[in-house]
């Protein structure tokens, strides 16, 4: 139906131009049903174009959303002018006594720090733990997902050989679940990182439930029905030249990046990449805000409120397993490109 987000966000003109129905803070809303609350937690270093990724996907789907961004407090990103943070962005401690039916936390490109050592890993914990509270139901994204699984679950993360990076075919292995609605039996999806989570590490009583994986990059979206998380380890919000902008900047860089698997016609970086992936992006975020639209109370101040918060698990002591051709100057390259 339409997205309603802050007035002037540099989002609304890409929006509109896509023929997505948006709507500023100001605009009347005229629907029986209020607008539900999503917030995104914006770690991700390019913010904008991420808000236009985000608010493109909720903005299609059949109910209007209400866009609130959030960034981890007295945390100064160093991508993206502080004019737009101070206008647009809330900081987690002034949102944090409200409640939103949903809420996204994004991948950031820190991935092969070891979780305790993020400069804003102890807020971003506390965020975890208020979802369990203010939230009705959260999506988490690439490492913002490992980060839940680890907190929720003390699962490790283990740093590849190199980087899974192209747009993979993935299978959905629950074709009866409301998040997998419409979905083909396999698709592609874009990959785009250093680590991973196994299935071999899942507890057995932790209740999750692999909905996607893929024979080539493993676990991609886990249910988790105990913290009312959806956990997505790749990158299907992506714009069609997000892949290609990654690899020019790390080949311009002299990083060694290789050329992104199944992204290029023949493998040609001068050909423009063709998106292979739309229609599942569009069809998850519309599965995942009708399941809010048909399960969340209709008074917000309601959300949480009979829920019993299961313990996180503490795993102080794991690392990441790096073998020792990411050790050293990768994990260099790593902290040098992960302000946020």
């Amino acid at each position: 139906m339409s997205i309603r987000i802050p007035k002037g966000l540099p989002a609304l003109s890409a929006l509109e131009t896509e023929g997505v129905m948006v709507m500023d803070e100001e605009s009347t809303v005229y629907q029986h049903h209020r607008p539900l609350r999503v917030g995104l937690l914006n770690l991700m270093p390019d913010k904008i174009n991420t808000e236009i990724q985000f608010a493109r996907l909720l903005g299609a789907t059949p109910l209007q959303v209400e866009l609130t961004l959030v960034k981890i407090t007295n945390h100064a990103p160093k991508n993206t002018p502080a004019e737009h943070l101070a206008s647009f962005y809330h900081d987690w401690s002034d949102i944090k006594d409200q409640k939103f039916d949903g809420f996204i936390v994004t991948g950031a490109p820190i991935e092969m720090l070891p979780f305790e050592h993020v400069s804003y890993w102890d807020e971003l914990t506390r965020i975890f733990r208020w979802t369990q509270t203010n939230v009705h139901s959260s999506l988490n994204i690439c490492w913002g997902a490992q980060a839940a699984m680890h907190y929720f679950h003390g699962m490790p993360k283990y740093a590849l050989d190199e980087k899974a990076f192209g747009v993979f075919r993935h299978h959905g292995l629950k074709t009866d679940s409301p998040y997998l609605k419409g979905f083909s039996d396999d698709f592609n999806i874009p990959v785009s990182r250093w680590t991973e989570m196994r299935h071999t590490d899942i507890p057995s009583d932790s209740g999750l439930c692999v909905l996607i994986d893929s024979p080539d990059t493993g676990l991609c979206l886990l249910n988790d029905p105990k913290h009312h998380a959806l956990h997505f380890f790749n990158h299907i919000e992506y714009d069609s030249h997000t892949l290609a902008d990654e690899y020019f900047r790390d080949r311009d860089a002299g990083r060694g990046i290789r050329l992104p698997r199944n992204y290029f016609p023949d493998d040609c970086d001068t050909r423009s990449p063709r998106n292979q992936w739309r229609s599942h992006a569009h069809l998850l975020f519309a599965n995942w805000i009708t399941q809010i639209f048909q399960t969340a109370p209709a008074d917000p101040g309601r959300i949480g409120n009979d829920r019993v918060f299961p313990p996180a698990v503490e795993m102080k002591h794991v690392e990441t397993h790096a073998p020792s051709s990411l050790q050293g100057p990768a994990v260099q390259r790593i902290e040098m490109a992960s302000s946020s």
